[in-house]
């Protein structure tokens, strides 16, 4: 992955994590929603393979982006449930 890849991966990282607590409620800086994101970014990409569902938009930068919101989603239920 060259820097323009990581950047656009953060970004998506940074927008989901904001949406996911948005979603879900609850609220943090700019690392919280990157790290919850980018987190989020790997666990939706598993659960969705997991069960063999594809989200198409079209765009992969938006079907990354909801994948990325699910995971994320799935992350804050998760750390609250355990915290």
């Amino acid at each position: 992955m060259d820097a323009k890849g990581l950047i656009i991966f953060l970004v998506i990282g940074l927008v989901a994590g904001l949406l996911a607590s948005l979603i879900v409620g609850g609220g943090g800086g700019l690392l919280y929603y990157l790290v919850v994101g980018v987190i989020g970014a790997f666990v939706g990409g598993f659960v969705l393979g997991a069960l063999n569902l594809k989200i198409g938009t079209g765009n992969p930068v938006v079907n990354q982006i909801i994948t990325s919101v699910i995971g994320a989603v799935i992350v804050i239920i998760l750390a609250r449930l355990l915290a």
